[in-house]
């Protein structure tokens, strides 16, 4: 009975179960009745086709369904390989911008340390120098006071001779070593 549909060019399930509900809508009434006369065999044999082609037709369509759910499933997975690629490289980045502010907070809290320090030396320096400074000229002012008590201790001595007032002792040049001439800072 299946064999009038067959071939490479069949129709589906669904154009045979059409060809049915078309025979029966065309169908004649039977003379002085409602019921209409269809043909037993053609009906049959129509759907006896689509019966034969529902399965393999579910097959398909099944198998359709489970290819796009694959591929669904495999687009799912790649868009959320991408998403994750995408928070990876945004973390990094964010990671990346954290470092960089951390080292420019780390850089400018060493720069302001150095300058805190360096000002710090620079006053220690001047204070150091400052303390030397008085100390010499403490020194010098002794010194100075020493020179000039001298000098006037120098005046003051007579000198027996007019040649010993430059601190000579009568002869060709030589320092006075008496006791006399003999100048010492001390006294």
């Amino acid at each position: 009975m299946s064999g009038m549909f067959e071939g490479a060019d069949s129709p589906d399930a669904e154009a045979l179960v059409r060809r049915v509900i078309e025979i029966i809508g065309n169908a004649k009434p039977l003379p002085l009745s409602t019921t209409v006369r269809v043909e037993k065999e053609e009906v049959l044999e129509l759907l006896d086709d689509a019966l034969d082609r529902l399965p393999t037709e579910l097959r398909q369509a099944r198998w359709m369904l489970k290819e796009r759910d694959e591929y669904l499933a495999k687009v799912q997975r790649e868009a959320d390989e991408i998403l994750e690629a995408a928070r990876v490289r945004a973390e990094r980045m964010v990671q990346r911008t954290d470092i960089v502010r951390e080292a420019t907070h780390t850089a400018e809290r060493i720069v302001e340390k150095a300058r805190d320090e360096s000002a710090r030396l620079r006053m220690e320096a001047e204070d150091y120098c400052d303390q030397k400074l008085a100390g010499f000229e403490i020194v010098l002012e002794r010194t100075a006071k020493t020179v000039a008590a001298g000098r006037e201790k120098l005046r003051a001595t007579p000198s027996p001779t007019g040649d010993q007032s430059l601190g000579f002792h009568g002869g060709a040049g030589a320092p006075d070593t008496s006791e006399d001439g003999f100048f010492d800072q001390d006294d």
